[in-house]
């Protein structure tokens, strides 16, 4: 008899049952790195975390229910697994819940169009319908005056650049002759400028023309942020206090606009939901399993809990939380004595300005005196591909020592850069480079995250690899256990950096940010 299985069961068995433990190249006879192989790949939760954290949990703006959710959710499985775990507030932020957002083109035809309210943006209060305009092409401020007086209250106001073409450039370049994307890129840097024109001729800075257009009457500020992806939506905070702020697809903003300019009366009727919940607490969650030998020595593993909310932040970053959580867990079941104290911090705020590492490094000196080093995944849902040094020039040494260890499986394709430099802030890595403590990003391969998935409503559970995810917690945890087991703290000699473009003169290493505890 022949068995078939229907390929929506074959499906879910492929992404529910764990893979076979594959063939690996030891370097070592390491019984520890064994034994976490063996539990990262045949005892791995990786998938089943991920599955609470984003399709359960959802979205984890700062200071809404849902980031609570998650500071709680972290505590309680990691008391489960019989680690330290506690919930620090480093501040207060103002509290906001999305609810739904329907917005439909109701004039010169009926569409339901893709879009959002942004962060922290009012709702309708029901629903809301008027015609759309966009922002007009004037000489000067007087003439923008006159048009916020006379063509503005009760409307909904275009004010980003609408893209002529929302198919991303390498299809172009895959498939149109050299002319044909050359005269696209020409003709979209001139429409580009002339839009830049509009901005100017309105005589304020871009920042404040919402608010001019919240207070001439506008029934709502229409945006869009391409992220050069298909169907893409770029989610942030923005717009105004008292009117919405919606921001939509490149395709369907450009259809908006188009039915503008020619003169065809586009017509939307928006109903968004979205409740100010006052001021609440901001935490850090942190994790803790207690050093054996010197408990006072810290190896700091480090993920944002915090995402924007235009989708569940699965790659952004649901991937670098679930890493870190699965190789606490890992490190639980193989080495529940390690030599030194491993900690975990799940940082709020980081969307707004790396505010939870930050305050957590300020906060606790006695931590960053004890520091080994700190290991940052951040970007996307890509094995490990690269590991800055950051500018610390003994780094390289420990690293290319602890991958020399490993299985060739996991290390084969990581580069380290070597002594590297302190990047801009990107990650929360930073927030304890800036202050002489090594701390480096695991970085991963793209997936095409920028185009796709970061700060996006693409950013889904479906889009996590689930094997390479794996990976990266099982590589994490060993490179944990090996840096424990160190004898001395990692040297924190630096280099000097190179001379600024602008003057010649030596760069000084990043200052600290000043963490935001409260909204702005």
């Amino acid at each position: 008899m022949t068995t078939r299985i229907l390929p929506f069961l074959l499906g879910a068995a492929l992404l529910t049952t764990p893979a076979p433990t594959p063939a690996q190249t030891f370097a070592t006879d390491d019984p520890v790195l064994e034994a976490i192989w063996e539990e990262g790949t045949d005892g791995s939760q990786i998938y089943e975390l991920g599955q609470v954290l984003m399709d359960e949990i959802g979205p984890r703006l700062t200071g809404s229910p849902g980031l609570q959710r998650a500071h709680d959710w972290i505590v309680e499985t990691y008391r489960g697994w019989g680690l330290g775990a506690e919930n620090e507030q480093y501040g207060t932020w103002l509290a906001w819940e999305r609810g739904h957002t329907h917005v439909d083109l109701v004039e010169p035809r009926v569409q339901s169009l893709e879009g959002m309210i942004l962060a922290w943006s009012p709702g309708t209060e029901g629903w809301a319908e008027g015609p759309v305009v966009a922002l007009p092409e004037a000489e000067n401020p007087q003439e923008f005056q006159q048009w916020l007086s006379q063509e503005v209250e009760g409307r909904f106001v275009l004010t980003s650049f609408p893209q002529p073409s929302c198919r991303p450039d390498r299809y172009w370049e895959e498939n149109a002759r050299s002319a044909t994307v050359e005269r696209m890129q020409e003709e979209r840097d001139q429409a580009a400028q002339a839009w830049t024109q509009r901005i100017l001729a309105a005589g304020m800075h871009p920042a404040q023309i919402p608010q001019a257009l919240e207070e001439a009457g506008a029934l709502g500020v229409l945006t869009t942020n391409w992220s050069e992806g298909w169907g893409t939506i770029r989610v942030f905070s923005g717009g105004t206090q008292n009117v919405p702020s919606a921001v939509f697809s490149c395709e369907d903003y450009g259809l908006l606009y188009r039915l503008h300019e020619n003169a065809q009366d586009p017509v939307i009727r928006l109903d968004a939901d979205a409740e100010f919940q006052g001021e609440v607490p901001t935490y850090n969650t942190i994790g803790r399993i207690e050093g054996s030998e010197r408990p006072d020595e810290y190896i700091l593993l480090s993920a944002h809990l915090d995402t924007w909310d235009g989708a569940t932040g699965a790659t952004d970053n649901g991937t670098g939380t679930i890493v870190m959580m699965e190789t606490m867990r890992i490190l639980s079941e193989v080495l529940p004595n390690p030599r030194r104290t491993i900690l975990v911090g799940h940082w709020g705020g980081e969307e707004q300005g790396l505010n939870g590492s930050a305050a957590y490094a300020e906060d606790n000196p006695d931590i960053l005196d004890g520091l080994h080093l700190v290991m940052n995944q951040d970007n996307g849902t890509g094995r490990i591909t690269e590991i800055d040094m950051q500018g610390f020039l003994k780094a390289g040494e420990y690293f290319s020592r602890w991958l020399s260890q490993l299985p060739q499986e996991l290390t084969e394709e990581i580069s380290l850069v070597i002594p590297g430099l302190p990047d801009d802030g990107r990650s929360d890595h930073a927030s304890f480079v800036c202050h002489g403590t090594p701390s480096f990003r695991l970085g991963s391969h793209e997936w095409d995250y920028r185009d796709y998935t970061w700060h996006t409503n693409r950013d889904t559970f479906d889009k996590i690899v689930w094997g390479e995810v794996r990976s990266n917690a099982i590589l994490t945890a060993m490179l944990t256990y090996l840096a424990s087991e160190e004898p001395e703290l990692m040297a924190r000699d630096r280099r000097s950096l190179p001379a600024a473009e602008e003057t010649g003169q030596p760069q000084d290493w990043p200052s600290c940010r000043t963490p935001l505890r409260a909204w702005p």
